[in-house]
């Protein structure tokens, strides 16, 4: 007699439904919760969230091997490229070069941005940062399900099943020409769940999500001037004056984003509350090391629509009708160390 396990497998992989993980949006960010986080970023073992990119750590550690040997330091560490475990997963990283994750979205929510950014990057190592315990379990679920479904049409297609694959780019091109402007609030919604029926580019391995206090912990991640992207989408506007302190964008936060950013990433940031807008505006025109990027030149940005209108609290105010205040900023050289 099958038992609901082998039920479920012959059903096959399916996503998470949102209405069992639902969470209050206000978190204590300076309470002392319990967290999982390296003492440096070079101690952190990501083979778990990208298991296609990264080996699993010996029990030798890569300090104890660089010491005795440089070559010994380079057959330690992950290249970038896939596991070879993973022979049905075709990535296309240098393998010459260290794997390194360079998309961050902080307070990612639902994920529904990586989502739709995974398979315009499938390349790109990218990671959502979020506090809330039941979010993250089911953006993991969520990426765990779409893998699934992208492992099972790479063997129906290796069986000479005619499997189509989506052309994101083109999809995305007639997207942003239907747009009115950058944050047009009329426009469609984008990837809504990810591929489910069609092979996409990457195949989802490329993204991940971790629970994390960002304002505690976000410089044990990444090393300086790792990133590319931040993205900062729809944060928790905390409204009372007592609660400003506990905004995601602050002078203090600014000064660790541009630690993490390398010189010609691109800082997103997008609210439908005009006084954070403004507060965030204020800070960031107020830093040394940002300068905001024309409306203009973010129209040729892939990132762009799927920052207006990818994330479910993007969608919600689509539906409602409201609006979205988008500024996008690019990280410039420290003139101390020209």
């Amino acid at each position: 007699m099958a038992t609901a396990e082998d039920r479920e497998q012959q059903q096959g992989p399916r996503l998470p439904q949102k209405r069992y993980f639902r969470q209050r949006a206000h978190v204590n960010v300076f309470s002392d919760m319990i967290f999982e986080y390296p003492e440096r970023p070079s101690t952190q073992d990501w083979s778990k969230h990208y298991p296609a990119y990264f080996r699993a750590p010996s029990t030798e550690s890569v300090e104890t091997k660089r010491a005795a040997s440089p070559k010994a330091e380079e057959e330690s560490l992950p290249k970038r490229g896939p596991a070879a475990s993973t022979d049905s997963i075709k990535c296309e990283l240098s393998k010459d070069q260290l794997a390194k994750v360079e998309f961050a979205d902080i307070g990612c929510g639902y994920g529904g941005l990586l989502v739709a950014l995974a398979p315009l990057y499938p390349n790109t190592l990218m990671v959502g940062m979020e506090i809330r315990t039941k979010l993250v379990n089911y953006l993991q679920q969520r990426i765990e399900a779409l893998r699934a479904f992208q492992h099972d049409l790479l063997q129906k297609q290796a069986q000479g099943t005619d499997v189509e694959w989506v052309d994101v780019r083109a999809k995305l091109s007639k997207e942003i020409a239907d747009l009115a402007g950058p944050h047009d609030p009329s426009a469609p919604e984008l990837h809504d769940n990810g591929e489910t029926e069609r092979l996409a580019p990457g195949h989802y391995e490329n993204i991940a999500s971790m629970r994390i206090n960002c304002q505690k912990y976000l410089p044990n991640f990444f090393d300086k001037g790792q990133l590319s992207k931040i993205f900062v989408l729809f944060a928790d506007p905390h409204f009372k004056r007592r609660k400003h302190k506990a905004r995601i964008i602050s002078s203090t936060m600014l000064a660790e984003y541009a630690y993490v950013l390398r010189p010609g990433g691109v800082f997103y940031m997008i609210t439908d509350v005009k006084d954070l807008f403004d507060w965030n505006q204020k800070y960031l025109d107020a830093f040394p090391l940002f300068e905001r990027i024309p409306d203009a030149e973010l129209e040729s940005d892939p990132a762009v629509p799927c920052v207006v209108n990818s994330t479910e609290e993007g969608k919600k105010v689509a539906r409602n009708k409201g609006s979205k205040y988008l500024a996008c900023y690019r990280r410039i050289e420290d003139p101390a160390e020209l």
